[in-house]
């Protein structure tokens, strides 16, 4: 399993002062060379910190010496210290550590095979970083390429070479944001291996021997994984002799430098399977014996870590038996109140369940007859509405009737006593009656709209309802619905509108065909529905 805290470092130690808290300095310079003397000082370097109270640099050091304990396969303490800083991360509202946490404790779930909490550690730490992305901070590219490279390892361990590929193209876009001009080894390495899954065995080789010279010189302590590689990419290519060589360095450079020590599991198995393959059985014995006994003192239940998890299995395991030691007392307990019981309880839900049908039956009933007498009500209520509403509008429609005729009367009245001034001019002034009647006779213009203003407000929406369905009515015939809407006559028509008695008969002709309306239909009914 590829061991990710390698590959970048948990937290930066270039911002802090090594004056100040100078056990931080000896931790880091240890930490390959002797790991126990590193925890030891790291360790006094976090207790200056918790004196400080300086919470940032606490939860730095525990990361810190959780990656350490994490590289010598003291994966339960590892756990306990990223829990610990992560509730430290979360009550300081530290989101960029918290997101760095989450990526350790995916790593930490993977090498137990539990990938589906592991992914989701991931996802989490992922999903932290992409709110951050937008500050535009190079550290925080660095971070998402982290996270796109955890995902990256652990679908790659997992065969998922599909998916594997997706996210190594999102490493190097990530990348990209950091540094355009340089490579990133670490991904490189992962890019070169997924070479050698498309067969592409040579392509992987040179990639992965130029990463090898890189790491020779910035940190020979990761050769453990980049020799283990070389070795697994020479045994997919059926060159066992060239990848015993590779897997046989990865073994020496994980007991010279002490880390990655998960690696020394993955090469001691591989190894027994290609010597027995090649007919050395006895190293194939004495890798499978080391394999075993690495295993058992890593993930067997007398490890350290095991134990650590074990204890918690134990412990919950006692509590349960302790409850169900308790529910069945109780169970006990109430068995023998039940039989007492059981018929009174018999006896009161026979009549709970006969007192709600009863109840239900009534409750029903009464709302139907509450219903009917409402429907009945209201129904009763709105046909008077809209009798009352009939009335209101035959009578407003009446005195609009009264009051266009007397207009009608009115402009014949005086039509008549103009002719009979004309007739009789000798005996007066016919020009000052003239100028007298013109003050007050409407023209057919000014009669109209005083028609119209009142008909719109007795008939609000005939208008707007003839429009809508025959929008291609005119102002004239308009003009004529409404009058015919209130029962004018055709001479009325015609002394109100001032046209002549002809064009109004024209007009009704013209709207009937505009309405489509038979031989046999009736005008005024037609538009009397409206």
């Amino acid at each position: 399993m590829f061991l990710y805290f390698a590959l970048f470092p948990v937290c930066s130690y270039s911002q802090y002062d090594f004056k100040t808290n100078p056990y931080l300095e000896k931790a880091e310079q240890l930490k390959y060379i002797n790991p126990d003397s590193s925890i030891s000082y790291y360790k006094k370097s976090i207790a200056i910190y918790e004196k400080e109270k300086d919470t940032v640099n606490i939860i730095n050091n525990i990361m810190a010496l959780s990656f350490l304990y994490a590289h010598i396969v003291d994966y339960g303490r590892s756990y306990d210290g990223y829990w610990k800083a992560l509730l430290l991360a979360d009550k300081s509202k530290d989101d960029v550590s918290k997101a760095r946490i989450y990526q350790a404790l995916g790593w930490l779930y993977s090498y137990y095979d539990r990938n589906e909490e592991a992914l989701q550690y991931f996802n989490h730490s992922l999903e932290i970083t992409k709110r951050n992305i937008d500050k535009h901070e190079i550290r925080n590219y660095e971070y998402l390429s982290q996270d796109y490279f955890s995902i990256l390892n652990l679908y790659r361990v997992n065969h998922n070479y599909t998916k594997a590929k997706i996210y190594l193209d999102s490493c190097y876009i990530a990348h990209k944001q950091i540094n355009s001009g340089k490579k990133s080894y670490y991904i490189e390495a992962e890019a070169a291996y997924l070479d050698a899954v498309d067969k592409k065995y040579d392509l992987s080789l040179t990639k992965l021997k130029e990463v090898n010279d890189y790491f020779e010189i910035s940190d020979p302590s990761y050769l453990v994984i980049i020799d283990y590689l070389i070795g697994d990419v020479y045994r997919m290519k059926g060159d066992l002799a060239n990848s015993i060589i590779y897997f046989e360095k990865s073994l020496t450079f994980s007991k010279k430098y002490k880390s990655h020590s998960n690696y020394r599991l993955m090469t001691h198995e591989v190894l027994a399977k290609i010597y027995a393959a090649t007919g050395n059985y006895k190293n194939a014995y004495l890798h499978s014996n080391q394999a075993m006994i690495f295993n058992a003192q890593v993930f067997g239940k007398n490890s350290k870590n095991s134990q650590h998890l074990f204890e918690i299995n134990d412990k919950y395991h006692i509590q349960k038996e302790k409850e169900k030691e308790i529910i069945r007392l109780q169970r006990i307990k109430e068995l023998e109140h039940e039989e007492s019981i059981a018929n009174l309880k018999t006896i009161l839900y026979s009549l709970i369940v006969i007192s709600l049908l009863l109840y239900g039956r009534l409750l029903i009933k009464n709302i139907r007859r509450k219903h009917q007498a409402e429907k009945q009500a209201l129904a009763e209520k709105q046909e008077m509405e809209l009798q009352k509403s009939k009335e209101i509008l035959e009578l407003k429609n009446k005195e609009l009737t009264s009051s266009a005729l007397q207009l009608i009367e009115k402009d014949e009245f005086i039509e008549r006593l103009k002719v009979n001034l004309t007739e009789n001019k000798e005996n007066v002034d016919v020009r000052t009656i003239n100028k007298m009647l013109k003050t007050i006779q409407g023209t057919p213009s000014s009669n109209w709209k005083e028609f119209e203003a009142r008909f719109t407000a007795v008939n609000q929406s005939f208008y707007s309802n003839l429009k809508e369905k025959y929008p291609d009515l005119g102002q004239t015939d308009l003009k004529i619905c409404a009058l015919i809407k209130l029962n004018f006559s055709s001479k009325d028509m015609a002394s109100l509108l001032g046209i002549s008695f002809e064009s109004v008969h024209t007009s009704r002709y013209r709207l009937r065909k505009k309405f489509k309306l038979d031989r046999n239909d009736n005008l005024n009914d037609f538009i009397a529905g409206i």
